[in-house]
């Protein structure tokens, strides 16, 4: 699902180079298999009619107190349909049910679609975040932090 959902949004973002390097970093099953047994981190499937349509993953950072959405992707064919925003309020639920005070996330600056999103969401571009993830990669995000809720 994480191939599809990738190759049909960040075409027109990022190589497709880097979408094929950064899943294979992502989404190792071993990698996935050892985060499953972290108890500071949270994947979360969205299930419709049986099928997978889109998950997500929050963890702790190294920053007391802070959580991150790492992933929230939902399938191309339900977008506009109220299920990101059921995967938002699950990260909500998950910060405020572990006692945090800060929800973050980072967005390719080009991914305008999900900027706008996340801002409906309550959130704030609070910076950057440029990071060299190896290969000859690097991933130019802005940083943003939920700042009110809105929903």
């Amino acid at each position: 699902m994480a191939k599809t959902i990738w190759q049909y949004h960040y075409a027109d973002i990022i190589s497709s180079g880097q979408i094929d390097y950064m899943l294979t970093q992502r989404y190792q099953p071993e990698l996935i298999k050892e985060q499953l047994s972290d108890p500071g981190i949270w994947w979360r499937k969205l299930v419709l009619d049986e099928a997978i349509i889109g998950f997500s993953c929050c963890m702790r950072t190294n920053k007391p107190n802070e959580l991150k959405i790492d992933k929230l992707y939902i399938h191309c064919d339900h977008h506009r349909k109220g299920y990101g925003a059921m995967m938002m309020a699950d990260a909500v639920e998950i910060m405020r049910g572990n006692n945090l005070q800060s929800l973050i996330l980072t967005v390719n600056k080009h991914n305008r679609t999900a900027i706008l999103a996340y801002q409906q969401y309550g959130f704030e571009v609070t910076g950057d975040s440029i990071v060299d993830i190896g290969g000859g990669y690097t991933m130019n995000d802005y940083l943003m932090t939920l700042t009110k809720l809105s929903r």
